[in-house]
C-alpha cells in the first residue's frame, strides 16, 4: 500500500500530537519537520524518530519526497505557510482556523484552483467516531424535529499580552481560538447559517475578546455556543430534538456520546482509542489523496468559509 508522505510545519504543541498520531495512519507516514530554529527541529526529529529535519519551511516546500505538509503554525501565518506550500506543489493540511478572514479564504481557493493541490483545514473534531455516531443518531431521526444547540468549550489561559492567545496581530481571541469548535458543532449538526447573531462577550486588558456567549437565532431552532479564556467550561455539546437529546461530553476531542429519549437513556458509544484522535483526520486526507480527491467531503474549503463568516459575525458584535 502507498503510503502518502506527511511532513510538519512548526514544532508547536499541537503539531507533537499530529506527530504522536501519524503512527496510527495505516496511508501516511512521517518523513520530515520545520522549523525556524535548527535546534528546534533537530529536537523534535529526535523525539518522533524523523528522518529529515530542516531549518527553513522552504527546504520543507522543497523536499521532493513529501506529497503533504500539516500546517501548525500560529494563525496569522496560515495563509503565507499554506500559500507557499500549495505553490510548492504540495497538498497541506491547515491547522484551524484556516485563515483569520473572509478574504483570506478567498486567496487561499483562488491558490488552490490556481495550483490544484488539495488544502483542508484540520478540523479534527468532526472526523472523531464519538462525533460520526453522534450525526449518524441526528441523520436517523433519533432525536426528532432540531430544537437547541448547547456547545461550550473554555480552559483558564493567563493573561499576556504577548501571548498567541491574546495577541490580536496572531490573530488572538477566544474566539478564533477555542470559540471555533462550538461554530464547527453547531454547523455540523444545522448545516446552514443563523438568521440572527446575538453576543455578549468580555474582553482582556488589551481589549481582545476572552468570555463570549453567541446566540445564533435560526428559523426552527436556537444554537447557545459559549467560549472562554476566563474559565473552564464544560465542555459538552448537546444536540436537542422535539423527542430526545444527544449528550457529547469533552466534544472537541470526543471518546464518547449518548442518545437520550427525553430522561431514558437509550444508546451510548465509546471510542476505546489510544490515540489523540489527529490520526482519523489524517487518514482521511491520505485517502482522499491517494483516490486522486482534490477536496475533503466532509471539511470542504466552503466550510471553512462559513467558518470565518461566523466568527466574523461574532467579533464585530463582541
Amino acid at each position: 500500500m502507498r503510503k502518502i508522505r506527511w511532513g510538519i510545519l512548526s514544532t508547536a504543541r499541537i503539531a507533537h500530537r499530529f506527530a504522536e498520531d501519524l503512527a496510527y495512519v495505516e496511508n501516511g507516514e512521517l518523513a520530515a519537520v520545520a522549523s525556524r530554529s535548527a535546534k528546534t527541529a533537530a529536537d523534535f526529529a529526535d523525539r518522533h524518530g524523523i528522518a529529515s529535519a530542516y531549518s527553513s519551511y522552504e527546504q520543507l516546500y522543497n523536499d521532493p519526497d513529501i506529497d503533504a505538509i500539516y500546517v501548525a503554525t500560529p494563525h496569522s501565518l496560515h495563509l503565507e505557510n499554506t500559500t507557499d506550500a500549495l505553490r510548492a506543489g504540495k497538498h497541506v493540511l491547515c491547522e484551524k482556523p484556516l485563515t483569520i478572514s473572509v478574504e483570506e479564504v478567498d486567496t487561499l481557493m483562488s491558490v488552490v484552483a490556481e495550483t490544484g493541490s488539495y488544502l483542508m483545514e484540520a478540523m479534527w473534531t468532526w472526523f472523531l467516531p464519538a462525533i460520526r455516531q453522534a450525526l449518524a443518531w441526528f441523520e436517523a431521526g433519533e432525536i426528532g424535529q432540531l430544537r437547541h444547540i448547547k456547545s461550550d468549550f473554555g480552559y483558564p489561559m493567563p493573561y499576556s499580552a504577548d501571548s498567541r492567545e491574546y495577541n490580536a496581530e496572531l490573530g488572538g481571541g477566544v474566539v478564533p481560538d477555542m470559540g471555533i469548535y462550538p461554530i464547527a458543532m453547531a454547523y455540523l449538526f444545522t448545516r446552514s447559517d443563523p438568521d440572527r447573531i446575538d453576543v455578549v462577550s468580555r474582553s482582556a486588558p488589551n481589549g481582545v475578546e476572552d468570555d463570549v456567549v453567541a446566540i445564533f437565532n435560526y428559523k426552527d431552532y436556537v444554537a447557545t455556543l459559549s467560549t472562554s479564556f476566563r474559565c473552564k467550561l464544560p465542555n459538552r455539546t448537546y444536540i436537542v430534538g422535539d423527542k430526545g437529546y444527544i449528550m457529547i461530553p469533552d466534544f472537541w476531542c470526543a471518546r464518547e456520546g449518548h442518545l437520550y429519549r427525553v430522561d431514558e437513556h437509550i444508546d451510548s458509544f465509546v471510542d476505546d482509542r489510544e490515540s489523540h484522535g489527529f490520526n482519523y483526520e489524517a487518514m482521511a486526507v491520505g485517502n482522499d489523496l491517494l483516490q486522486g480527491r482534490r477536496e475533503s467531503a466532509v471539511v470542504p474549503l466552503s466550510v471553512s468559509r462559513s467558518f470565518q463568516e461566523h466568527i466574523a459575525a461574532i467579533k464585530v458584535r463582541c
